[in-house]
């Protein structure tokens, strides 16, 4: 799918992302909404974003940190415009969806998963979040300074890729009775 090709693409996915959050009663992560949608339908991850863009800047739905997450759910501006553009979805994708919000939504929720990020402080610094979440909430958290941007990745990747491991170890060093 090309963004700029189809409008009636376009607008259809925008609307699948509207039904979903309709649905779901509850706000929802970047990253478990994303999840709920390529269980329905395939999307590029750039396009999901930039359909979450066009979202919020046209107020369908709003986001808001929450645990150091970013949260969204449909406004009510969102919600007339759902009906509006309703049958815009097949009848078999919102089957499929319905479906997939029955079984998957407390499957994505409550998973365990890991998130990093890294912001400049200067140009030789940045800051390293590294966390771990759990049920659209933070249960534990580390911030680092790092003196690269490379070293930042590093630590990124290294959080994302052995999270288990390190969070056991920070666990035990700081349980251990001396």
């Amino acid at each position: 799918m090309k963004l700029t090709s189809n409008n009636d693409s376009l607008a259809e996915n925008k609307v699948l992302i509207l039904y979903i959050l309709d649905n779901l009663n509850k706000p929802i992560t970047s990253d478990n909404l994303l999840k709920l949608v390529l269980y329905v339908q395939e999307m590029n991850y750039f396009y999901f974003q930039q359909f979450l863009l066009d979202l919020l800047e046209n107020k369908f739905i709003i986001g808001y940190t929450k645990d150091e997450e970013t949260m969204y759910k449909i406004t009510d501006k969102g919600r007339q415009t759902l009906e509006l553009t309703n049958d815009l979805l097949p009848g078999i994708l919102k089957l499929k969806i319905d479906t997939a919000l029955k079984v998957r939504v407390d499957e994505v929720q409550n998973e365990v998963h890991p998130t990093s990020d890294f912001t400049p402080i200067n140009e030789d610094n940045f800051t390293v979040k590294c966390n771990l979440v759990e049920n659209n909430m933070t249960i534990f958290g580390i911030k680092l300074t790092a003196s690269s941007r490379e070293q930042a990745k590093l630590i990124s990747q290294k959080w994302e890729n052995n999270y288990n491991e390190i969070y056991a170890i920070v666990m035990e060093l700081l349980t251990k009775k001396d």
